[in-house]
């Protein structure tokens, strides 16, 4: 089983899965997952842990730093409502 989880392509299904979630529940939420299973795509094809503990904490870890780089990279963004703090029907 544990073999199973290991190949590269598993974890890109699960990253694509998570994409297509993030689409139909926008709010960036499911986004930071998505892109800590396609990283870990990656570093199951380079490195060969076997460990399901170790791979599941790997992509935690990697999930948290990607969902931390999402916020700060769209912390800038302003949600484009006007703040009113005059009346128009004032005198």
């Amino acid at each position: 089983m544990a073999d199973y989880f290991t190949v590269w392509w598993v974890w890109i299904c699960i990253a694509l899965a998570l994409g297509v979630i993030e689409v139909l529940a926008p709010g960036f939420i499911f986004l930071g997952f998505a892109i800590g299973a396609f990283i870990m795509a990656g570093v199951v094809t380079l490195i060969s842990i076997t460990n399901v503990n170790a791979l599941l904490a790997v992509f935690a870890i990697l999930s948290l730093i990607a969902w931390i780089a999402l916020k700060a990279a769209f912390r800038k963004q302003s949600s484009g409502a006007r703040i009113v703090t005059r009346d128009i029907n004032e005198n």
